[in-house]
């Protein structure tokens, strides 16, 4: 599978805007290195909330959807966040956004938003809302036909084999990125989200 380049001119952005990548496993012999998390993620202006409760708010909503359709829930994974907090913190700093090639046996989806700062809720419901399109059948033929909305962000969330999830918000001037890392990595050609 060969990964996604998306360039974007920030100069062109719509104030307010949000886009989302997925991508499922990739064979990787450069594992992404872990590193600490910050203590402190910021969810509004002014508004500070610590990594911690971030990180449950993150899980939570990630649990919901999996709650609906009968699956297990996700456990937080430290190590998964880690990786992802270096991902995110990556594509702030050079201003991309595309999947890493070098994450591993790991899914991966990324969100990014522009314009006003968005919070947790509104980033992973861009996902969710995917649902909308999904049929349940054996991946990838998982939407209604003729409809052309993704639905890889949301089967990778419901995903039944996945057990691990792990995300990291990183922020620059009026731009915020999510990474989300999961394992096992969903999105498993012929085979069914639950």
């Amino acid at each position: 599978m060969a990964a996604i380049v998306v360039k974007l001119d920030p100069d062109m952005i719509v104030p307010g805007l949000m886009i989302a990548l997925i991508a499922g496993a990739l064979p990787t012999d450069q594992p992404t290195p872990p590193v600490g998390e910050p203590s402190v993620a910021r969810r509004s202006p002014g508004r500070p909330v610590s990594t911690a409760d971030l990180n449950q708010q993150l899980l939570a909503l990630h649990n919901r959807p999996r709650d609906e359709v009968g699956v297990p829930p996700l456990s937080w994974s430290p190590a998964l966040a880690a990786q992802a907090q270096v991902w995110a913190e990556t594509l702030i700093a050079g201003r991309r956004f595309e999947h890493d090639g070098a994450r591993g046996l790991v899914g991966e989806n990324l969100w990014a938003g522009w314009g006003r700062r968005f919070s947790p809720e509104e980033m992973v419901e861009a996902w969710t809302e995917e649902r909308s399109a999904y049929v349940h059948g054996v991946y990838p033929h998982v939407r209604r036909p003729g409809d052309a909305t993704v639905v890889g962000h949301y089967t990778q969330m419901i995903w039944r084999n996945t057990t691990e999830v792990g995300c990291a918000v990183a922020e620059r001037d009026d731009r915020q990125v999510l990474v989300c890392r999961y394992s096992p990595p969903g999105n498993v050609r012929g085979e069914m989200a639950y």
